[in-house]
């Protein structure tokens, strides 16, 4: 499941413009159209993992989100050269 998780997202941000993003219920429905709501955690799951590897940029409005610690309603898009999450700015400091 994770392998289809994972093409579906670069599948669809590889149809967006730079810089657009993707919901995870799009993934999920991507991936597995009629059980796409028992998929969710799975795409975030999957999101997570992809974001703590560089591959991909988890956002909260609109934001960089640190991977590790978000919640409530999210978006992936593939990261762009400016991309840091409060995180990693605190680590910056």
């Amino acid at each position: 499941m994770s392998d289809a998780i994972e093409t579906a997202i670069f599948d669809l941000l590889g149809k967006v413009a730079p810089g657009k993003s993707v919901s995870p219920e799009d993934v999920a429905r991507a991936a597995d159209p009629e059980g796409w709501r028992r998929s969710l955690g799975h795409v975030r799951a999957v999101a997570r993992g992809l974001a703590r590897q560089g591959k991909l940029t988890i956002l909260r409005h609109n934001k960089p989100a640190d991977p590790d610690d978000f919640k409530g309603v999210w978006r992936m898009r593939l990261p762009l050269p400016d991309d840091t999450t409060a995180s990693q700015k605190g680590e910056d400091l």
